[in-house]
């Protein structure tokens, strides 16, 4: 079971009291600037529909984001392509063995637009050590070749960052992901993917409005965490039809 570290001492603003305004956008998105990264403002804050990001500079601030249009993949609308099925063969998915090189592999500073500093890695390495950040990995011929990390809090999978050495390896980490989330609770849980890139829709994420959101995140947050994520899980796919 994952240990709730102390509660944070940071209050966040109530996101239902938010007034739109200007209309849809990015800069909307942004609800807040400033606390810290410590264990229990981060899980506060995702249990109140915001996630962080620091601001570039020679002093980064946090700047935490709730969208107007949330994206999520709904587990039971996710897309897999003939092309993609058959590449799935090529990879074994596991959790939660090699989160440290997860996490290092998103935040490798040659990527473009790379947002995940040292704060950010060491954060996360602590949610993990206390059981609420995850790892899902690609791995092929023994060697990791994608995947992505998150957050997980009771029916809820919040995605934050994913990456790739091999063609589709994040997209088998994500539809490992999808199939451990999978269980008597899978019409209820959210996985949530932030924005949705063009990348994200061809595998069946949509945006929802910000409400709507949180009115199923606050179903999501009463469910059990998945027996997959507090278990040795690792799934191989199986050669079939093209």
């Amino acid at each position: 079971m994952p240990v709730e570290p102390p509660a944070s001492a940071w209050v966040f603003p109530d996101l239902r009291a938010l007034d739109p305004g200007a209309g849809p956008g990015r800069a909307d998105d942004l609800v807040g600037a400033g606390a810290d990264l410590e264990p229990g403002t981060l899980l506060a804050a995702y249990r109140q529909g915001l996630f962080p990001m620091p601001e570039g500079g020679r002093r980064p601030l946090l700047h935490w984001f709730s969208p107007l249009e949330r994206g999520v993949l709904p587990l039971d609308g996710l897309r897999v392509s003939r092309s993609l099925r058959r590449s799935l063969r090529d990879f074994e998915v596991r959790i939660d063995t090699a989160f440290a090189d997860v996490l290092a592999a998103c935040g490798d500073p040659r990527r473009p637009l790379g947002w995940i500093d040292d704060d950010i890695a060491s954060a996360y390495t602590r949610l993990h050590e206390l059981g609420w950040a995850h790892s899902v990995e690609a791995w092929r011929d023994g060697e990791l070749v994608g995947g992505l990390y998150g957050v997980a809090i009771g029916g809820l999978f919040a995605g934050e960052s994913m990456f790739h050495h091999a063609r589709d390896a994040s997209k088998a980490a994500l539809v490992g992901l999808v199939e451990a989330l999978r269980d008597e609770h899978a019409e209820r849980r959210v996985l949530d993917v932030q924005w949705v890139t063009p990348h994200l829709a061809t595998l069946g994420a949509v945006e929802v409005p910000r409400a709507a959101y949180l009115d199923r995140l606050e179903v999501a947050l009463a469910l059990p965490e998945p027996g997959a994520l507090t278990t040795a899980w690792a799934r191989a796919w199986e050669a079939g039809p093209s």
